[in-house]
């Protein structure tokens, strides 16, 4: 599936593996319904356990992940490299875009334990953070669209 693209260019995504990540997929959404199903009976017993196992194997499928993220930073910095773009600007866009995934993740762990008030803290937190950290490259974009317009 994946045979006729460049090597040079992007050897993590190059060889027959369209057919691995339908796989991947299908373990994780597996375990994940096998873990929901255990989890509802679980509860009407033991509630707390119940929600650690759900806790359990979200962050089992976050690790499991955690691969796949390494590819994707590791490609994204080949390109970045091939197309002479400063690695800062990626690196703050790659650190961006992690904590609004575990942001997220944290949301929803804390939502699944009946904590929304909580959740809505940390999702305003990772927004701040995300500003906070986003405000170096919008002055530079600033800057550049300030030079370009003729004055």
């Amino acid at each position: 599936m994946w045979t006729t693209c460049s090597r040079k260019l992007n050897p993590c995504f190059c060889s027959n593996r369209g057919e691995g990540f339908a796989i991947e997929i299908i373990k994780i959404v597996g375990v994940a319904l096998i873990a929901t199903f255990l989890a509802l009976i679980i509860k009407e017993q033991k509630p707390n356990i119940a929600f650690l196992l759900i806790v359990f194997v979200g962050s089992a499928i976050f690790i499991f992940l955690v691969d796949k993220i390494y590819e994707i930073i590791h490609m994204l910095e080949r390109l970045a490299i091939n197309a002479k773009v400063n690695l800062v600007y990626i690196e703050t866009i790659l650190k961006i875009i992690g904590i609004a995934y575990i942001a997220e993740f944290a949301v929803q762990i804390t939502k699944d334990a009946g904590q929304g008030a909580i959740a809505s803290k940390i999702e305003l937190a990772g927004k701040i953070i995300i500003l906070a950290m986003a405000i170096p490259i919008l002055t530079v974009l600033i800057e550049t669209i300030i030079k370009l317009i003729p004055s």
